[in-house]
């Protein structure tokens, strides 16, 4: 069963949520938070394996708030739920640990698909922020950050560029001509390797600036 903890100040949002997580056999809303504060306190409390967050709140927002938490160690993964297609919030979002970023207007089927995938320690982002974030992390690659990259094999490089595009396990497979069990151990390596917990965290920390 995956725990989520639903944090959003708007309580129609919440219910909303609650109401498509309800359905689902293999989720459970563990808990809800109407701000930044009540949030930090309700994941210690509750330990949920995903907490789903608004980015615009009263008092701490929800970037500071992915901040906090990946400080503290929690292994809580965190998907952004917001209404506001902002860079500055996607980028944000993503360097303070978030594992996802959707928009409000999300299908529900999206939405729990993001959950099912952050708490598997895969990524997800909406998919009209997708290709802006791939250029963004291209454009801003430094040699700092290339030389992060040294500590994997040239194949562990090769998956970790075919990430970055936005392929799948068995997409990756296919362009390298290697089976799916195979990209998934070197998946799992590139991120002990590079001390991250998903694929997305792999992808920002190889290409964002320093």
């Amino acid at each position: 069963m995956i725990r989520v903890l639903l944090v959003d100040d708007e309580e129609l949002v919440r219910s909303g949520l609650r109401l498509i997580l309800s359905t689902e056999p293999d989720l459970e809303v563990a808990a809800e938070a109407a701000d930044g504060e009540q949030a930090l306190a309700m994941v210690e409390l509750h330990q949920p394996d995903v907490v789903m967050l608004d980015i615009r709140m009263p008092g701490l927002d929800g970037i500071e708030v992915a901040r906090r938490l990946a400080a503290s160690g929690s292994p809580a993964r965190i998907v952004v739920l917001t209404t506001f297609d902002n860079d500055d919030y996607v980028y944000g979002a993503l360097r303070a640990g978030a594992s996802g970023f959707l928009l409000k207007d999300a299908p529900a089927t999206q939405l729990v698909s993001a959950i099912r995938a952050a708490a598997a320690g895969d990524a997800v982002l909406a998919p009209s922020v997708t290709r802006r974030v791939v250029d963004e992390l291209g454009r801003r690659q430094a040699p700092a950050a290339i030389q992060r990259l040294d500590v994997l094999t040239d194949r562990e490089r090769d998956v970790l560029t075919l990430m970055a595009e936005g392929c799948s396990n068995s997409e990756i497979g296919d362009r390298l001509f290697i089976t799916e069990g195979t990209v998934k151990t070197h998946v799992a390596r590139i991120l002990v390797k590079l001390g991250v917990r998903d694929r997305l965290q792999a992808v920002v920390l190889a290409y964002r600036a320093p």
